[in-house]
């Protein structure tokens, strides 16, 4: 998630994008592992094979929407195994609906645009709707723009961060609808920016969201935007840049955007921090039929 994190759950949109971090899914293998995402969309259906290892550096998960997309797969693969011709298209309209109700069910609740971006691919914007389905527009990053993708040193739990969040809700309405309502404001000016192809306008509302996300925790009593990554955050700031979480934040990914690559002593201080440099690719293929000969 490029922008738009928790707002995103009170009708702002979310910015999303998929990267060429894939979960291959084989249904002429028995599963060796079941996730409840999984588990919430085939019920008692024998599940395929997975390898979700490109989400992964070693124990620890990236935070690269691992979850969706072996759900995602999942599907896909069993879906094949019945029709191996689908395109990709076909093959999207047959996975997502279900894999978005078996994702929100077994997580109970969240906004689900990273089934959205591992079954569409591309960039996305996405927009809760009334019936908390998504509405989604595929859209192009603005040109100019240099990303880079860092992994922090802990794994964060999206749920945990949710439930922090909605204790602050219940606990201080109006102070949480002061800083969702910041939040939202910068979500739809980085939406704006894109939609208007301005690279210089994108990096200023990601820049924003260092901010209204750091006001959000502090408010909530929880590290959505840590001390090592407010650090950093600073030093891209000094570099017309900015630092954000990928997402719920208190670890997992977070990503430079700029004009320009990061300095080295950016690069220096961060892996000073214990945070490493993720090799990915933005906007990449959605879910998508592979064999040995592709």
């Amino acid at each position: 998630m490029l922008s738009g994190a928790y707002a995103v759950l009170s009708g702002a949109p979310a910015l999303v994008v998929a990267v060429d971090r894939y979960v291959l899914a084989d249904s002429a293998r028995p599963a060796t592992f079941l996730t409840p995402e999984v588990q919430a969309a085939l019920g008692e259906r024998a599940a395929p094979w997975f390898d979700a290892s490109a989400l992964r550096d070693g124990e620890q998960k990236l935070g690269l929407g691992s979850s969706a997309a072996i759900l995602v797969a999942s599907l896909a693969a069993l879906e094949l195994a019945e029709e191996s011709s689908l395109s990709d298209e076909a093959l999207c309209k047959r996975v997502y609906e279900r894999a978005f109700v078996a994702h929100r069910t077994a997580q109970g609740g969240g906004s689900g645009v990273d089934v959205a971006a591992s079954a569409h691919g591309g960039l996305l914007a996405a927009r809760r709707t009334p019936s908390s389905s998504l509405e989604l527009t595929r859209l192009e990053l603005p040109r100019g723009l240099c990303f880079e993708v860092w992994a922090c040193s802990v794994s964060a739990s999206t749920s945990a961060f949710l439930a922090r969040i909605a204790q602050f809700a219940a606990r201080e309405p109006a102070a949480h609808a002061a800083r969702i309502q910041a939040q939202a404001e910068a979500a739809e000016a980085a939406l704006s920016a894109t939609e208007r192809g301005s690279a210089a306008d994108f990096v200023l509302a990601i820049a924003r969201q260092v901010e209204t996300l750091t006001a959000l925790g502090q408010a909530a009593g929880v590290s959505i935007v840590t001390p090592e990554l407010s650090e950093l955050a600073r030093l891209a700031a000094a570099e017309h840049a900015a630092f954000l979480p990928a997402g719920a934040g208190g670890g997992d990914v977070a990503y430079w955007v700029g004009a320009g690559a990061p300095p080295e002593s950016f690069a220096m201080r961060a892996r000073a921090l214990g945070l490493s440099r993720v090799q990915l690719r933005l906007g990449a293929r959605g879910v998508h039929a592979v064999s040995s000969h592709t």
